[in-house]
């Protein structure tokens, strides 16, 4: 039997297009093999990442351990940096194929094609193809009039939580990202396969569904395909989704029509992930940022009107060019004023073909990372903070799997507001019975990422 190998690097989105592309190779008849060696691949794909120059750097390096894992494969690059870096990937021996942001969906014929007429490889380590070595590039230019490429799943890997992408590219041009680039202008999935699938997943009993996309806050800005809003309500009636969660949003979105609506929805975790970037207007204002802190905060106030202590995460950016220590302080106090429950904390990395890239005033490494440390020890007492306001609440908790800390085993999940749940395993209980269930479950005190729980 033919074999194939998926190593997918980057976000949410990228995930999902990865299982599609797994899931198109073994309706074609391919074994999916880990990507780890030790088993022959006939097929290795590496899904790229481009959202910085460290990112560019580990896929171009993953392309390369992929060509050493299975030198006599055909190994394929796609997602962004395969989209960016197209001409000099064609040149490079460890790649067969370039496969571009718009044609994932082809790419049986594509390896067909290119299988039919192979040379034969030597079979050596480095995967050396000599001076006439070119790759196989199929690649558009995205940025023209682009079309939402359709891409279904029909199972999911994880068996509990299923991610649906609705949409793709960005508008934004935030002034240190080369994604609207990469993945072109925004384009929503037809509303009518987004809740297929749904529904067809739901059938085969998974219950929490996260509805993703480059740029979510934009569904159906482009076409007719209805709102965002319309998609969570019609999804939450499909028989069987227990509940439904979003990816990023901005909070433009959050308007009192919006919230309400939302709260209405039985399914709906209220969860909401605002990318906030910095609490800094002046810093807002040169990231090209389309808010200010006060209408940040106007969106986060609404939702706490509408729900009962919803979990509100974020992004930020420290040491962005030109960010002064009071710039900073701005951005610290802004995060204790919200009182978010998570802050993902980034040091800014130079993106090249960025804006950000371009201006003066870079600030020194040692300054982002003392930067980083306070805003993640401050984010650290926040999270605590709020995992402590549910305890001795009874919860909902999907059961997700099993894990060991310190030698004891715990069964582990998330509540519907995203706090992590570590439940001791009995010695009764099987496993099997009780992943991929709902189960109310008693908060405890605070353990590892998370807190404790017992079973009601």
């Amino acid at each position: 039997m033919k074999t194939a190998a998926i190593h997918n690097l980057g976000c949410k989105v990228n995930a999902y297009e990865a299982e599609s592309m797994e899931q198109m190779l073994a309706a074609a008849g391919y074994s999916i093999v880990p990507f780890a060696g030790g088993q022959k691949a006939d097929v290795c794909i590496i899904n790229t990442c481009a959202v910085t120059n460290i990112a560019d750097h580990k896929s171009r390096q993953m392309l390369h351990r992929a060509r050493k894992l299975y030198p006599d494969a055909v190994v394929i690059a796609s997602g962004c940096y395969a989209q960016e870096q197209a001409e000099s990937l064609a040149d490079d021996p460890a790649v067969d194929i370039v496969l571009g942001n718009n044609r994932k969906k082809d790419l049986i014929p594509i390896l067909e094609q290119f299988t039919a007429s192979r040379p034969q490889r030597s079979g050596d380590a480095e995967g050396t193809h000599g001076e006439e070595h070119r790759a196989v590039s199929d690649v558009e230019d995205i940025s023209r009039d682009p079309v939402y490429e359709n891409l279904t799943l029909t199972e999911v890997r994880d068996h509990t939580r299923a991610y649906i992408k609705m949409q793709d590219g960005c508008n934004q041009f935030c002034t240190y990202c080369i994604i609207p680039y990469l993945r072109g202008r925004i384009r929503s999935r037809a509303e009518e396969d987004i809740l297929q699938e749904i529904t067809a997943l739901a059938s085969k009993g998974f219950q929490e569904f996260v509805l993703t996309g480059i740029h979510l806050t934009s569904y159906g800005m482009d076409s007719g395909s209805g709102s965002l809003i319309e998609v969570i309500e019609k999804a939450g009636k499909i028989p069987g989704v227990r509940r439904i969660r979003l990816g990023s949003l901005e909070p433009r979105v959050i308007t009192k029509d919006f919230a309400e609506r939302l709260a209405a929805v039985p399914a709906f975790c209220p969860h909401f992930h605002l990318s906030l970037q910095s609490g800094s207007d002046a810093v807002l204002h040169r990231m090209n940022r389309h808010y200010t802190t006060e209408e940040f905060a106007a969106s986060v106030k609404l939702l706490r009107e509408t729900f009962d202590r919803p979990a509100v995460t974020t992004d930020i950016i420290v040491g962005f060019p030109q960010e002064t220590e009071e710039e900073f302080q701005e951005t610290l106090a802004f995060v204790r004023d919200i009182r978010f429950y998570e802050c993902h904390v980034f040091k800014y990395s130079r993106r090249e073909g960025t804006v950000a890239d371009r201006m003066e005033g870079q600030i020194a490494q040692n300054v982002k990372h003392e930067r980083s440390g306070r805003l993640i020890a401050q984010a650290k007492e926040l999270a605590h903070s709020y995992r402590l306001s549910f305890k001795n609440e009874t919860k909902n908790v999907l059961i997700e799997q099993t894990e060991e800390v310190n030698g004891k085993k715990y069964f582990t999940g998330l509540t519907g507001n995203y706090i992590k749940i570590y439940i001791p395993c009995g010695q009764q209980t099987n496993p099997a019975e009780l992943t991929g269930t709902i189960r109310p479950v008693l908060v405890g005190d605070l353990f590892e990422d998370g807190c404790t729980g017992a079973f009601v």
